[in-house]
């Protein structure tokens, strides 16, 4: 978080959702540049693009990526700026919105693709970017699930170029030194509270407890929800039905609600206010057997020797437990789309192309982690080893998202749905309310919200 004052973080998202209603009542106005798209610029006269991305992997992009870029496309010069979580959404539709945008490619996460769509400043990449698609750029290779993130009342607006799925990270040594099997894709949500309690071990000989069974995301935090919906999902649950009001104030949310509260007593001390770096930080110290998280953080967790303590052979990755209906996962997939306003607009939809293509795919799973979304990158040859059983889980993963729905709400106001969801969770985690409590107000909240 930045040192902003709530109040004002509140202000400026006002102001940018307001500028981008503003926008959906003017025309639809044609891309800036000449017919050309604005080319793809010559040795003399070299072109530059702007992207806005996530702080999270801004730096590896420019460091790594962009390189890889321009091996093919020397003539495009990419700048890439990381913006924090809390911020990317209101500077999205803030600058979209402008008159003069400062970004030509703008990198959107999973549900903020309406919001963006409204601003009617998106090109229309399967219309618009048509004349500058590659020949050999396959729209049907994509899996659905990622490729579906950033398409819009029937428009594709983007591309996925850093696919994520939530999925189950697991300990071998803790589990053989508790005297359990490895997990399996089969492994359901009964059996693994069933185990979470010989999961609680001393591997150190202290006498006490010094290994745990899980951690995650326990504190508020917009992403806390989605450990939660991805077990009411695999129960057959949803968060909204057809009319968009609050589907999940049921027995078995309540219960899916209570099984992510239980995990906490099988969770490090203090684990309650745990997030994404907290959680990644336990397992990666071998101090919890199964982590449920983001499979892009795969290879700094087993293969990258700087930032963990575990050995390849000793990490598992899988989907999910199981439950009534299906494994468990949910879909997170940062896409990519281009401001209409922007003067190289075939530029800026290259470096998209080139992101997800095969080759781009390649290049960004071997050299940062990122997950593919084409089904022939995941059917062919990985470009490293260690790949191979990650992209079997990754295809299990979307295949699962895809029948289950498995994602965050596709709403203009998914913003809004998330931070009440985020709220009431985080409450129930920290044992201000039970769970019953907890969705009851979440659902009256969402429902006053006008969906």
């Amino acid at each position: 978080m930045t040192g902003k004052h709530p109040n004002a973080i509140r202000l400026t998202r006002r102001a940018a959702l307001g500028a981008a209603a503003a926008a959906v009542l003017a025309p639809r106005a044609r891309a800036a540049g000449p017919e050309d798209g604005g080319g793809l610029g010559t040795a003399e006269k070299p072109i530059s693009i702007r992207v806005m991305t996530n702080d999270a992997f801004s730096k590896i992009w420019q460091t790594t990526l962009v390189p890889e870029f321009n091996k093919k496309f020397p003539n495009i010069q990419v700048t890439v700026d990381g913006v924090a979580y809390s911020e990317q959404l209101t500077k999205s539709l803030l600058d979209l919105s402008g008159a003069k945008p400062v970004y030509d490619v703008v990198i959107t996460d999973d549900p903020w693709t309406p919001q963006l769509a409204q601003t009617n400043a998106l090109l229309d990449l399967k219309k618009d970017a048509a004349a500058w698609t590659d020949p050999g750029f396959d729209w049907a290779d994509f899996n659905p699930a990622p490729l579906a993130a950033s398409e819009w009342k029937g428009v594709q607006y983007g591309v996925p170029v850093r696919s994520n799925m939530l999925l189950m990270f697991y300990n071998r040594t803790h589990y053989r030194k508790a005297g359990l099997p490895e997990p399996t894709p089969k492994l359901t949500w009964a059996e693994f509270m069933a185990q979470a309690p010989k999961l609680v071990q001393d591997l150190k000989g202290e006498g006490k407890p010094n290994a745990w069974a899980i951690d995650t995301y326990f504190g508020r935090d917009q992403l806390t929800p989605t450990i939660w919906q991805a077990i009411l999902n695999a129960n057959g649950g949803k968060l909204l039905d057809a009319n968009n009001k609050a589907a999940f104030n049921t027995k078995d949310g309540v219960a899916t609600l209570q099984t992510f509260v239980d995990l906490l007593k099988y969770a490090p001390p203090g684990a309650k206010n745990h997030l994404f770096n907290d959680s990644l930080q336990s397992f990666r110290q071998g101090q919890v057997a199964a982590m449920f998280m983001w499979g892009s953080v795969y290879r700094g967790t087993a293969i990258d020797p700087a930032t963990t303590t575990l050995k390849p052979d000793e990490v598992g990755a899988q989907v999910m437990p199981v439950g009534s209906a299906l494994p468990g996962t949910h879909r997170g997939i940062w896409s990519g789309v281009v401001s209409r306003k922007s003067p190289t607009p075939r530029a800026a939809w290259a470096f998209l192309q080139w992101m997800s293509s095969k080759e781009g795919e390649a290049a960004s799973s071997s050299l940062t982690g990122g997950f593919p979304a084409r089904r022939s990158t995941l059917a062919g040859t990985p470009p490293a080893p260690w790949l191979a059983p990650v992209f079997a889980t990754l295809q299990m993963a979307y295949d699962v998202a895809e029948k289950g729905q498995m994602w965050r709400p596709r709403l203009v106001k998914s913003d809004s749905v998330q931070q009440v969801l985020a709220d009431e969770v985080a409450r129930a985690t920290s044992g201000e309310i039970d769970a019953a409590a907890a969705l009851a107000n979440a659902a009256n909240r969402i429902d006053k919200l006008r969906l």
